[in-house]
């Protein structure tokens, strides 16, 4: 590996100053900083994600590594939750070798909940028995986010199986815990739960923190909690960190973690807390083989033009420039897809629910009431029509049909009624909804939900949005999740039909982010599982009327 000596104004974090000097490299490693007299650009520790769905970027990890240098980003502490949902184990290995592909830093945990409950229809499960053996490799290195927090308050067998093999090997373990406050959280925390990026308020995420565990301030494409944790930076800098959780293709191409630090300094934050967050704080806690800009590391690093503008202009990974003035330096490889997709073509009349009443009766149902920027949904009650002997959509009240297809056997379709997607016409679909991975569509009418989903089916996975007029698809080939062409292009045809659901009424921000989380039923409060309706509150399913 070739050796280069950089002249760049040093950020040193842990010292608090900034200076200019000479950084030479050896085989992929910095031997030596020295004081100079003057340099132009800033040089720093490149950023990590502290947690993410790769699987959620609808790109394989080749291709988000690809597109997230260009923005600054070495690492990501990456839970391949998602892929295992529907492949298991064979899912998390696929990561795993994709990734080394690349030089790029993915550092992968061990699933923990898959699947994430008992009330849905999953491809895998992923026992404790697998997560002892997956925490034995170095490269799997923390158990991924334990979702199932009654689990480990109830202390389920399986539950604390799988975190005393972390502890065994003295890995970190993720928590996820939405709204978990006072004496419940103590007791979660105390069971070795270190770290949490659910929290959706400064109260929750404070009583967190007195309790000893991290805070990972998120901004995702959907989930954002930024503006309302931010505050906490200040005085807590030393337990926060920044992740974006899920991130779609087209705000990757945007940016990542550079834009919280961008937001996180425009709001007066000091610099040296900031970048605490963003670079030092995930390899501390993770231990990772990350370099932080001192003698001996790695060099793992970036230069930017200066620190009030913090435009990205070269990214250093092991020594290996990746990235130059917005353009990315890392080929992309080939990969054979992997997948698991049995599902026949479906019948409008499957998704009718029938109901007492003649033709201009209406009747109440419950219905999911989706939130923009958060996970959670609210459970409404809501007059709606029946004809001829089934409730139908209310388009006046933007009440519509919600439907959710196994995709791993034949069985029947679960529906229920959604609102905020305003759609006017047509139907959107995805095979990416969480945690299971069914399929999942919203719309206007039985007819334009069954070709949504048909269109899915006929391309074993994929995001689609159906008109009169058009059809507008990203088939995703890689476990119905991601695909593996080049990650812009990707996330061109994301745009693209993104913006086609929005042609059909949608004002979501990220119309198929947030219909990937309308099947999430571990967070509160109303959810759609391929076997029901459920209530997350009471953790039960629950009739639709």
């Amino acid at each position: 590996m070739n050796s280069f000596t950089l002249t760049a104004n040093l950020v040193d974090i842990p010292g608090k100053k900034i200076y200019p000097a000479n950084v030479v490299v050896e085989n992929g490693r910095i031997s030596s900083i020295t004081g100079v007299e003057s340099a132009t650009g800033y040089m720093l520790p490149g950023f990590v994600d502290a947690h993410v769905h790769v699987e959620s970027s609808m790109l394989i990890p080749s291709e988000f590594a690809r597109l997230a240098v260009v923005h600054g980003t070495v690492a990501t502490v990456s839970d391949p939750h998602e892929i295992a949902n529907v492949l298991g184990v064979k899912g998390v290995e696929y990561m795993l070798d994709n990734g080394k592909q690349v030089p790029f830093k993915f550092w992968f945990g061990a699933p923990s909940c898959v699947p994430a409950t008992v009330f849905e229809t999953a491809g895998a499960a992923v026992t404790a028995e697998d997560v002892d053996l997956l925490l034995q490799r170095p490269d799997v290195v923390y158990l991924s986010e334990m979702m199932n927090f009654p689990g480990v308050l109830f202390e389920d067998k399986e539950v604390m199986q799988k975190i005393a093999s972390a502890k065994k090997y003295n890995k970190p373990v993720d928590g996820h815990a939405p709204g978990l406050r006072g004496e419940d959280a103590r007791r979660y925390i105390a069971a070795g739960i270190s770290t949490d990026h659910e929290c959706f308020t400064a109260e929750e995420a404070l009583d967190k923190l007195r309790f000893g565990m991290k805070i990972l301030i998120r901004e995702g494409s959907a989930a954002r909690n930024f503006e309302a944790l931010i505050p906490l930076l200040d005085e807590h800098y030393a337990n926060i960190m920044f992740c974006s959780d899920d991130k779609h293709p087209d705000n990757l191409v945007e940016g990542h973690i550079d834009e919280l630090v961008k937001r996180a300094l425009a709001k007066g934050n000091d610099l040296f807390k900031v970048l605490q967050a963003a670079c030092i704080n995930p390899v501390k806690h993770y231990k990772l083989d990350v370099g932080l800009l001192q003698p001996g590391d790695p060099a793992d690093f970036i230069i930017i033009d200066h620190p009030q503008i913090f435009n990205v202009q070269a990214t250093y990974i092991n020594g290996l420039m990746v990235a130059k003035e917005g353009k990315t330096l890392i080929p992309s490889v080939s990969s054979t897809p992997v997948n698991y997709f049995h599902s026949a073509l479906r019948k409008p009349e499957e998704f009718r629910i029938t109901a007492p009443g003649n033709t201009g009766d209406r009747i109440k149902v419950k219905v999911i009431e989706a939130l923009e920027g958060q996970l959670i949904t609210n459970c409404l009650e809501l007059e709606v029509p029946v004809k001829n002997g089934a409730i139908e959509s209310d388009l006046e009240q933007d009440v519509l049909k919600v439907a959710v297809v196994n995709r791993y056997k034949p069985a029947p379709v679960a529906v229920g009624f959604i609102r905020n997607f305003n759609l006017k016409a047509g139907a959107i679909a995805s095979s990416v909804a969480h945690d299971s991975h069914n399929i999942i569509a919203v719309g206007v009418s039985d007819e334009e939900i069954c070709k949504a989903v048909n269109e899915i089916i006929s391309h074993q996975g994929g995001v689609t949005a159906i008109g009169a007029a058009s059809t507008q698809t990203l088939p995703l080939p890689v476990a119905g999740l991601m695909s593996a062409l080049d990650g812009y292009e990707v996330a061109r045809q994301y745009s693209e039909a993104d913006a086609a659901a929005k042609a059909l009424g949608s004002t979501l921000a990220a119309p198929f982010m947030t219909l990937s989380f309308m099947a999430l039923l571990v967070i509160p409060h109303l959810k759609l599982s391929d076997l029901g309706l459920f209530d997350g509150d009471s953790f039960s399913f629950t009739p639709v009327y």
